[in-house]
């Protein structure tokens, strides 16, 4: 499977994204603060796929990198986004799972699981 605004997925069939799911991969999103004196702005980078036991926080370093170059420079805006995007980038990114998979229109990674009956 192959999209080419989501990186990661090269070379995954649909059945291997399904079976990484299942075992806990996600989509990420990483962002970034970008300050030009008196304009500032945060952005997200386009969609990284995370396959299972992967860390979400190496793909995310160029962003905190570029944050912290070029985020600061901007007031009162880049004092507020430079920060940000650099605590969520090394918390892993923003998880963006579940709009992913209704965008490529696949089932829920839960699917297929038994369903628990409560008595």
């Amino acid at each position: 499977m192959s999209d080419p605004g989501i990186q990661g997925l090269e070379g995954l069939s649909q059945a291997d994204l399904q079976q990484q799911l299942r075992q806990g991969a996600r989509f990420v999103v990483y962002s970034y603060a970008m300050s030009f004196i008196l304009v500032s702005f945060k952005r997200t980078s386009a969609v990284h796929f995370i396959k299972a036991g992967e860390s979400a926080v190496v793909p995310g370093l160029p962003y905190v990198l570029l944050s912290f170059l070029l985020g600061w420079w901007g007031f009162p805006g880049g004092l507020i986004y430079t920060p940000w995007a650099i605590i969520q980038n090394l918390s892993g990114g923003t998880d963006v799972t579940p709009q992913m998979l209704a965008s490529l229109g696949l089932a829920p990674a839960t699917q297929g699981l038994p369903e628990v009956q409560v008595q």
